[in-house]
């Protein structure tokens, strides 16, 4: 079974920024694969819908508490399902990366992702797999914060759907094939 993890922080207002690009990108896996609806689940405090991609079993995920806390979420799920690190995916933002890219990684740093450190220290590694989805660009400031929380410009949500939607794809070949394909295929 793989843990499929969208990171973003919860609530209407924060729905459409750019820190949501892991929520988007599962959300849309789920819709892809008829995993939805998504419920709510108490121990771990997230929204989780289960199902198979093809014949493997998967847990989508989307961490109700905000980012720099996702680590609590994802490793209450991880425990109540099994799921060891090597088979959990976290899909997220990345402002190093310019809108319209992504790639997938393993047992990488987090690079100063305040989200990817609570997990990996609740988790007690950095040894499962991240998709990151680009969000950055010409930065007036070097402020994360001034870039993560604001919408995607008209022209910057054009080149979010296009990579939503090879996120997707490499997020099923990972499960469906090997994470090292998705990785060969998809960070070309």
């Amino acid at each position: 079974m793989y843990l499929i993890i969208g990171l973003g922080n919860p609530g209407e207002e924060y729905e459409n920024t750019k820190h949501n690009a892991g929520r988007m990108a599962v959300a849309q896996l789920a819709k892809k694969h008829d995993l939805l609806p998504f419920t709510f689940d108490k121990r771990s405090n997230a929204l989780v819908a289960t199902g198979k991609i093809e014949k493997e079993k998967v847990t989508l995920a989307l961490p109700e508490t905000f980012m720099n806390k996702s680590g609590l979420a994802v490793a209450a799920l991880a425990r109540y399902f099994k799921v060891k690190p090597k088979l959990i995916f976290v899909v997220h933002d990345d402002i190093d990366l310019t809108v319209g890219r992504m790639k997938i990684s393993f047992a990488k740093s987090s690079a100063g992702h305040k989200g990817v450190e609570h997990i990996m220290k609740n988790l007690k590694t950095n040894e499962f797999y991240r998709l990151r989805i680009g969000i950055g660009g010409a930065r007036k400031t070097k402020q994360a914060m001034d870039v993560v929380l604001k919408d995607f410009t008209p022209k910057e949500t054009l080149e979010l759907k296009k990579v939503l939607k090879k996120a997707v794809e490499a997020l099923t070949c990972a499960i469906t094939e090997s994470p090292q394909k998705a990785m060969t295929l998809y960070n070309a």
